[in-house]
């Protein structure tokens, strides 16, 4: 298989996989929304997880991936938020925990050039 057919799959693998952990381990995520949002935080732990699985069909399809990747490509732009905040709370933590809270900071600029990239691919393939 090649690289570019792989990468949509994979990025659609990965966004399920997250998408999944939501609703399988709630509790891990619902510290790290924000509290100035409306509603409870296992609410906006359900809601990113129902986005991740949408977002994983829709790039894992091909009539769907440009819009999916790119929407995609905005929802890791958007929870950068959630991820300085788990790096702040996080701070005073073993060093190990610290290193993934502040390791997930720099993990979004790629994801959302992955994202990007799989939409260009899926330009001329609609």
């Amino acid at each position: 298989m090649s690289r570019s057919v792989r990468s949509p799959l994979l990025l659609a693998g990965l966004l399920a996989a997250a998408g999944t952990a939501h609703f399988a381990a709630p509790r891990r995520f619902d510290p790290i929304v924000s509290r100035s949002l409306p509603g409870s935080p296992r609410s906006w732990t359900y809601a990113s997880g129902a986005a991740e699985l949408a977002l994983a069909a829709g790039v894992a399809l091909p009539r769907t991936r440009k819009a999916a990747a790119l929407a995609a490509a905005a929802f890791f732009a958007g929870v950068f938020p959630a991820n300085v905040k788990m790096a702040v709370d996080w701070r005073h933590r073993p060093a190990p925990q610290r290193a993934v809270a502040y390791g997930r900071l720099p993990l979004q600029v790629p994801l959302v050039l992955w994202a990007r990239g799989v939409a260009r691919g899926a330009e001329g393939r609609a």
